[in-house]
């Protein structure tokens, strides 16, 4: 069987109104399964001395963390508006933006499959297949890997903190980030892959296309540019979970902070959960603990840390998802007539 790559572009996530619903009852689901795990270990902890903890935050200051979020989504948004210019998408800056924040509503999903919705919006605009605009996503998360891993190296080798499995998680990055990015390897692989499986020919036709586009992503000059927005951006939330823990009076180092929220960060997206959840905060509360940060500021901390980072995209993902969502359709009849 030969490989075609005649298939339709797949619906993406939230498609349509029932669609629509359903996911933002699984987010809130999961957003009150967080604060309910959270809320036991401070209840086991007691909630005097969690109240007390959260009572030391101004608003001032949670709108500083929210700020420091805001560097990384600007900083990465322009990461994607450089990637779509590689590619040579003729979609704009403000376009771009507008795509990459509307898919931060879909951080929540396995694997962040749910961003490619990002792709749909694309195929709409410009006309252009869901195969040449995928490697978007794969240099996207690539770069967020190598990013991450970089820091959390620097972090681990400049603080005192000894995380155990540090190692392993930031070659695990690293080596995925290159292995994504290289053309003639991931065709290779999806060639062999069908050989071995024997079917979804249309599937693995498409991915071959994907791959090959990867290469306008490999010059030195934009791999050194995505890193330094990635690497900057990602630092810039670390900073917020040290200013965080500063704030509730057991402040451990900036670099510290930095290698516990880094490695937390990648260990939960490793368990392959929606956004890390569960598996994220487990880690951010145990190596918290090993600092010698007390559960009832390690648990109010997480909490915090994690609803200005992650929940806080989302919140902007589902402002942004609509308008992106009815400009891709405007543009979509647009190009029609």
């Amino acid at each position: 069987m030969t490989l075609s790559s005649s298939a339709p572009m797949p619906k993406s996530p939230l498609h349509g109104p029932s669609g629509r619903k359903r996911d933002l009852l699984v987010l809130a689901g999961l957003f009150v399964l967080v604060i309910a795990g959270l809320g036991g270990l401070a209840a086991a902890t007691g909630w005097e001395a969690t109240r007390a903890q959260l009572g030391k935050l101004t608003a001032a200051q949670f709108g500083i963390l929210m700020l420091l979020s805001l560097v990384n989504y600007g900083l990465r948004s322009a990461r994607w508006h450089l990637f779509a210019t590689r590619l040579g998408l003729k979609t704009g800056p403000i376009a771009n933006l507008r795509h990459y924040l509307g898919g931060l509503a879909m951080s929540v999903t396995p694997g962040r499959l749910g961003e490619l919705v990002r792709m749909r919006w694309i195929r709409r605009e410009t006309g252009l297949a869901f195969e040449l605009s995928a490697p978007l996503m794969l240099v996207d998360r690539a770069s967020d890997l190598a990013a991450m891993g970089l820091l959390l190296a620097a972090s681990v080798a400049l603080s005192a903190t000894g995380i155990s499995g540090a190692l392993p998680v930031t070659l695990g990055a690293l080596g995925v980030a290159v292995a994504v990015t290289r053309p003639r390897l991931l065709g290779w692989g999806a060639t062999r892959l069908y050989q071995l499986l024997g079917f979804w020919p249309r599937v693995f036709a498409r991915l071959r296309a994907a791959t090959r586009s990867l290469s306008v992503f490999s010059q030195p000059r934009v791999l050194l540019a995505a890193l330094l927005l990635g690497g900057v951006g990602w630092g810039a939330e670390g900073y917020a979970f040290h200013l965080l823990l500063g704030w509730m009076g057991n402040g451990i180092g900036p670099w510290s902070a930095l290698a516990i929220f880094t490695f937390a960060t990648l260990a939960g997206g490793a368990t392959g959960a929606p956004g890390g959840i569960g598996g994220a905060e487990a880690a951010m509360i145990a190596l918290l603990s090993l600092e010698g940060v007390p559960l009832e500021v390690s648990i109010p901390a997480t909490a915090i840390i994690r609803i200005t980072t992650l929940w806080f995209a989302i919140a902007i993902g589902l402002i942004f998802f609509p308008i992106a969502e009815r400009h891709s359709l405007k543009e979509h009849h647009g190009l029609e007539n």
